[in-house]
C-alpha cells in the first residue's frame, strides 16, 4: 500500500497501450520518490548547483539504493563543494 502522496508519476506514454508502471527507472524511480515530492522536483526548486543537487539526490537516496556507497558519494560532493567554497575566499 502506498502513502498519500507517493503515487508515481504517470510516464510519458508512447502509444495508448503503453502500461503504467509503479516503478519506472527511466521517467519515475521509486529511490527518488521517498518524500513528498520527486528528488529531482526538489532540486531545481530550491535552484541548487550541480554540486549542491548530487549532496541531495545521493543523502535523500541512500538508504534505497545503494546504501554506503551513496554516503561515501554524497561527502565527495560535499568535500569538492567545501573546498570550492574556500578556494572562492581567497
Amino acid at each position: 500500500m502506498m502513502m498519500p502522496g507517493r503515487e508515481p508519476k504517470p510516464k510519458p506514454k508512447t502509444d495508448d497501450t503503453a502500461p503504467f508502471e509503479m516503478d519506472d527507472l527511466v521517467h519515475s524511480p521509486s529511490h527518488y520518490r521517498q518524500g513528498s515530492m520527486e528528488v529531482y522536483d526538489a532540486i531545481t526548486g530550491m535552484g541548487l548547483s550541480y554540486t549542491e543537487g548530487a549532496i541531495v539526490k545521493y543523502v535523500a537516496r541512500w538508504k534505497y539504493k545503494n546504501g554506503l556507497q551513496d554516503l561515501e558519494k554524497a561527502r565527495w560532493y560535499l568535500d569538492r563543494l567545501i573546498q570550492e567554497q574556500r578556494n572562492a575566499q581567497k
